[in-house]
């Protein structure tokens, strides 16, 4: 890889989530780790919700740059969006450790199986195709999860 400038660095940067994608295996997992232990320490659903937008224009904005550095389609070193996907699973969710555990396995069996329209965003190029398939994994979660409160 030649020699980066300093926005491709911290392009990198966000969108590995500071390393985590550099993880030998799993790295979205390993991500989608670190959007639990936010969801832990973070309380506040107006906080929780400003951090989950924030990731998400960071996401949208940055994995397109990033594919292009990596020179290859969804590089598994991109994580922002297993991490944004994650966060949004949570949004609204109360902080107990039932939900966080199905949560956890929802959003990522969701992510591997990529129902539709999870299946057809994820091809389209750039940061939709990155980021487009996790929303919807998040969302499809998040819905089960809120169903789960509502009927427990």
């Amino acid at each position: 890889m030649k020699k980066l400038l300093l926005s491709d660095r911290i392009c990198l940067a966000v969108a590995t989530l500071f390393g985590i994608g550099y993880v030998p295996l799993i790295p979205g997992t390993a991500a989608s780790l670190v959007a639990v232990i936010i969801f832990l320490v973070i309380k506040s659903n107006l906080w929780f919700f400003i951090i989950t937008v924030s990731s998400l224009i960071f996401a949208f904005s940055l994995s397109g740059d990033a594919e292009k550095i990596f020179k290859q389609k969804d590089s598994k070193k991109i994580v922002i969006d297993d991490f944004s996907g994650m966060l949004i699973t949570f949004l609204f969710i109360p902080h107990d450790i039932r939900f966080i555990v199905c949560g956890f396995f929802l959003f990522r069996m969701l992510d591997v199986l990529k129902i539709p329209p999870a299946n057809i965003i994820e091809k389209y190029k750039g940061s939709l195709g990155v980021v487009g398939d996790d929303v919807v994994a998040g969302i499809y979660a998040n819905i089960f999860l809120q169903l789960a409160r509502v009927l427990l």
